[in-house]
């Protein structure tokens, strides 16, 4: 009985010990472009810290692969590539990734949404990745698209239920 209680403590503080950890890292949020070869085309973390945009082109794992061709080079474990790429660019590690392709993006957020995300890429002035000098980035880009229709909160849990949101627990 004395055995029982000890390995039963001991998974206790296990399964404690990993949902801290997963409530106190980020979750990695990504968005799937299925019309680029299925390429991560923006990233997003959300945690106890708050919301940051990352660039999948700038976050790289230590062989300089990126972000963005995850499913291109780790097929078999895009998610599990994912992780260590924000391990080794961004020195943390989530346990959660959450997916969001095309079509769950268009439903959340307006069909057009892909046209005006890449329209102020491109055309706005909101090209380019340079945080130090102050400029524009595609997160902001992203950020005034997701604001020009507004989010329709209702969709997501129909888009989690037709599988155009994903959780992945890495």
């Amino acid at each position: 009985m004395r055995k029982l209680s000890v390995a039963l403590i001991a998974l206790v503080l296990i399964v404690v010990v990993f949902l801290a950890s997963t409530i106190v890292s980020p979750v990695l949020i990504v968005a799937e472009d299925s019309s680029e070869e299925n390429g991560i085309d923006m990233a997003a973390t959300i945690g106890l810290t708050g919301f940051e945009w990352i660039y999948p082109g700038s976050s790289v794992n230590a062989q300089g692969q990126t972000l963005h061709n995850v499913y291109a080079d780790y097929p078999d474990d895009p998610y599990g590539a994912a992780r260590d790429i924000m391990s080794y660019t961004y020195h943390f590690t989530p346990h959660i990734i959450v997916s969001v392709n095309n079509d769950g993006a268009a439903a959340i957020f307006g069909g057009d949404i892909i046209d005006n995300i890449r329209a102020n890429d491109a055309y706005n002035g909101y090209a380019g990745n340079d945080k130090v000098s102050g400029s524009m980035d595609r997160g902001d880009a992203v950020g005034t698209a997701m604001a020009q229709n507004g989010m329709n909160i209702f969709e997501i849990p129909i888009q989690f239920l037709t599988g155009n949101i994903s959780i992945h627990f890495v």
